[in-house]
């Protein structure tokens, strides 16, 4: 009989194998003192019957080695396999082909959500910079000139009428610096140039102010004691306003002079015009006629070269190389102004920072304005003088009509009156200056 045969091979079997250990014992209990192996733990199945090769009675386990051949591990019911057999191991891939291997697909990036992100962060990049440098530039502002201490003034027309002044300042020069600018060392300040910016509908106009221009010097409250001083009908040139009572009895002979009303004030001195030049890289301009001047230090040649900042404040001071020495500076004043304006809004200038704010400290750190002037109307200035510079203005000086026993230049009263309404009224300039 068969049973006698397989009892006499369960003999046979290595120690510790019973006829328990065929199929699982999960559930079943022992009777066993000891604890329960590993072999009857949920995970562990032994092999069906017939699985070594033969069929229930062909004899026990085959040994490689001498080693049993181990049980498969399986989790939960039938047809799962937890990859072990396969040589996958979990949470990793497969293999390549190897058989049940899994390979994972790492999912497509999401475009709409990193273009979001990045633009929001450049934007706020761009919001705090220029919020930040608003403030860092509106703090360097020198609001100095109180406007509101000027009395009797005229009413105001159409659109913004700046008055610009290059004083004389040796502010902050060392010794060499002066010798170097070719400065002098006087002391105090006095104007070398003047002009009125018009910023308006009709176009922007720039009007030069000779410094020698025959001025009478109204009633004046002074700047510093608060008198009232009574005017007598006294003529004196304009830069000897500023000399007598600075920016504000400027003004105010403006003013009475012109009938146009002054909106804003700005002032700059040597230094700091200098500076500015150098900042920007240099000013490139075109010379129609060279010259020389001992005074300024000038010494041009004809034809289209770039000035650094030594170069340009000779090239706005010199007055003695002309015939017409006054007039002519002023002309050369527009030009060079102009053409500054147009550099520093140049993109060059404007998108690189390495430029811009070097070029920014440099002028705010020059600058003396009213105690009105924000940075929207410096720009505005700035803009217009650019505009004017590219031909979308106009620039003149303020008509002439001859000299005064005293050698003053004396304004052309009815071309003044006209210019002036033109500007008043928004309409377009057809005043021609000298």
């Amino acid at each position: 009989m068969a049973l006698p045969c397989t009892l006499g091979r369960m003999n046979d079997w290595p120690e510790g194998w019973s006829d328990q250990n065929r199929g699982s014992r999960y559930g079943s209990g022992s009777g066993s003192a000891q604890p329960e192996s590993a072999r009857v733990m949920r995970q562990v199945r032994r092999p069906a019957p017939g699985a070594y090769g033969g069929g229930p009675d062909s004899g026990p386990p085959q040994y490689v080695g001498g080693i049993p051949e181990q049980p498969s591990y399986v989790d939960g019911g039938e047809g799962y396999d937890s990859g072990y057999n396969t040589g996958q191991v979990y949470g990793g891939g497969g293999g390549g082909d190897l058989p049940g291997s899994r390979m994972r697909e790492r999912p497509a990036p999401n475009w709409r959500r990193r273009i979001k992100w990045t633009t929001i962060t450049v934007v706020t990049v761009l919001v705090v910079t220029t919020v930040g440098t608003y403030f860092w530039a509106d703090s360097k502002l020198k609001r100095e000139v109180d406007l509101s201490t000027v009395i009797d003034r005229p009413e105001a027309g159409d659109g913004t009428n700046y008055l610009i002044v290059g004083s004389d300042s040796r502010e902050g020069l060392t010794s060499a610096q002066k010798k170097e600018l070719h400065t002098g060392s006087a002391d105090g300040k006095r104007t070398d140039s003047m002009m009125i910016l018009h910023v308006g509908g009709s176009g922007d106009t720039l009007i030069s102010l000779p410094r020698d221009s025959d001025v009478e010097i109204p009633t004046y409250v002074g700047s510093e004691s608060g008198k009232t001083f009574k005017g007598t009908g006294r003529h004196t040139k304009l830069n000897a306003a500023y000399a007598e009572d600075g920016p504000t009895l400027l003004v105010r002979a403006v003013e009475y002079n012109t009938g146009l009303h002054i909106d804003h004030y700005v002032e700059i001195g040597f230094n700091g015009f200098a500076n500015i030049v150098d900042a920007v890289g240099g000013v490139e301009i075109t010379i129609d006629k060279g010259f020389k001047d001992k005074y300024s230090g000038a010494d041009f040649k004809a034809g289209r070269q770039t000035l650094n900042g030594e170069q340009a404040l000779a090239f706005v001071r010199t007055r003695h190389a002309f015939a017409a020495s006054d007039l002519e500076r002023t002309k050369n004043q527009q030009k060079f102004l102009s053409a500054l304006a147009h550099q520093v809004a140049t993109p060059s200038t404007v998108l690189n920072p390495f430029k811009l704010y070097p070029t920014m400290g440099a002028g705010l750190d020059s600058l003396i304005v009213d105690k009105d002037m924000s940075l929207w109307d410096l720009a505005s200035m700035f803009w217009a003088m650019k505009g004017v510079s590219g031909g979308d203005g106009m620039s003149l000086n303020m008509p002439i009509s001859g000299n005064t026993p005293n050698g003053n230049l004396q304004w052309d009263k009815t071309k003044v009156k006209t210019l002036v309404n033109e500007l008043n009224n928004g309409d377009k300039v057809t005043v021609s200056g000298n």
